[in-house]
């Protein structure tokens, strides 16, 4: 392969400085085109080898050949790239993982990333021997094989799923987006409706309640109201246009969208309608919230409408002043995000992001905001407003009504700190 001619040297400058113009026209060029600068001059004390006009050294010799990977990996320079296991919690049978959010663009969260809730450890699971029971108050009891269930009309829907302990309310709160919300993922689900295949056995008078048990050595049990049953409730063999992995629930799950993710009960064995709910340990010593009059509130279902700038964000630095675009994601359980507000002054004013298409019903949505860094000091927020009005409030507006022993459903805006220097830390920290 020949080196680049001198013609070649010369369009490459021509269209580097129309660029440059152009970004200048844009957003005041003199700053990215120092950014710009700066960059190239960092890369010059490292190997500017493979740098313009240079030819690289990966152009140089043919790579890998597909037959080496018979299942597709990320770059090995995205490694770093991973989910985010909690160090200072041990992770034995009831263990977690993370998604790391702010690595993350659009609104899918790859299989590999996709965060993880176990409380008896992940089973391995034949999907030729696994059932699924279906009893109690319908007509006719059922025992459903996964090819059985398979023969139903399919549907596909893209959902988010988010722990209700995400984060808590007690400090430290964390240092990036994924130690703050990172039980949050969302993905297309490929399944069944679970309406369908309860009127496949015929639900009977004084059905109000269906009792899910997963298959898992903690044999995980939640009550589902039936009208959630009738709605948008999907029994999901897949994700991301393949199998569901162990970790999700392989071979069968349950789908409750805009419900707490404890409810998609995974490794799904059994569904058992009834006139009353379970009481199960996941909705009476867990999963319920303590109230400062020493109540508590049971069956707190929805995930109520939340974001989080995860650009910049916790961990991040910006490395020069002038243009950046903000960037986060908003969602709700509760139907569609209807707008997001961002503030650069620590909530002193507000200005509407704009909202990346789709924006789908209970899924993440991607918000945007051009902004100007000046280099001085900022702290920057978004809050999210569904489309039934909710606003999603401060942690102090929280407190002020749950008081310190609440737990679960931490929907509160996050704030970030920029300093001088760019680094981005929690600003509630």
């Amino acid at each position: 392969m020949s080196e680049p001619t001198d013609i070649g040297e010369s369009l490459a400058a021509t269209s580097r400085r129309r660029f440059l113009r152009k970004g200048g026209a844009l957003v005041g060029g003199i700053v990215v085109a120092g950014g710009l600068a700066g960059s190239e001059a960092a890369a010059a004390t490292e190997n500017t080898d493979n740098l313009p006009p240079n030819v690289p050294e990966w152009m140089k010799t043919p790579g890998d050949p597909m037959g080496s990977q018979l299942y597709g990996t990320p770059s090995p320079f995205e490694k770093d790239v991973v989910k985010n296991i909690p160090k200072n919690l041990p992770q034995y049978l009831s263990a977690s993982g993370r998604t790391p959010l702010q690595d993350l663009d659009g609104i899918i969260t790859p299989n590999g990333l996709f965060y993880e809730r176990h409380h008896g450890g992940v089973p391995a699971i034949d999907p030729e021997q696994h059932r699924l029971m279906l009893h109690g108050l319908v007509d006719k009891p059922l025992i459903f094989t996964m090819e059985d269930i398979r023969r139903f009309p399919s549907q596909s829907h893209i959902y988010f799923l988010e722990c209700s302990g995400n984060p808590g309310y007690k400090k430290p709160y964390g240092k990036t987006a994924s130690d703050l919300v990172g039980l949050l993922s969302c993905a297309e689900w490929t399944g069944v409706s679970l309406k369908l295949v309860l009127q496949e056995a015929g639900l009977q008078a004084g059905a109000k309640w269906v009792i899910a048990e997963g298959a898992d050595a903690a044999a995980v049990t939640r009550s589902i109201p039936i009208e959630k049953c009738l709605e948008d409730a999907m029994l999901v063999y897949s994700q991301n246009g393949e199998r569901l992995r162990p970790q999700q629930g392989y071979p069968l799950r349950l789908l409750l969208p805009g419900f707490e993710g404890n409810m998609s009960i995974k490794w799904l064995r059994r569904l058992h309608v009834a006139a009353e709910p379970s009481y199960s340990r996941e909705e009476t010593s867990k999963y319920t919230d303590l109230m400062p009059d020493g109540s508590a509130r049971e069956f707190t279902f929805f995930m109520e409408a939340k974001s989080i700038i995860t650009r910049p964000s916790g961990g991040q630095r910006l490395t020069s002043p002038g243009f950046h675009e903000i960037s986060g994601i908003a969602w709700s359980g509760r139907g569609k995000i209807g707008r997001v507000d961002v503030s650069v002054d620590d909530g002193k004013s507000w200005q509407e992001a704009q909202l990346q298409e789709p924006v789908l019903t209970r899924a993440l949505t991607r918000f945007r905001l051009p902004w100007h860094w000046d280099g001085q000091p900022a702290v920057i927020q978004s809050r999210a407003i569904d489309q039934t009005g909710y606003v999603q409030p401060t942690l102090a507006e929280l407190l002020a009504v749950r008081g310190e022993n609440y737990f679960y459903h931490n929907n509160a805006i996050w704030p970030w700190r920029i300093s001088a220097g760019g680094e981005v830390t929690n600003a509630n920290a």
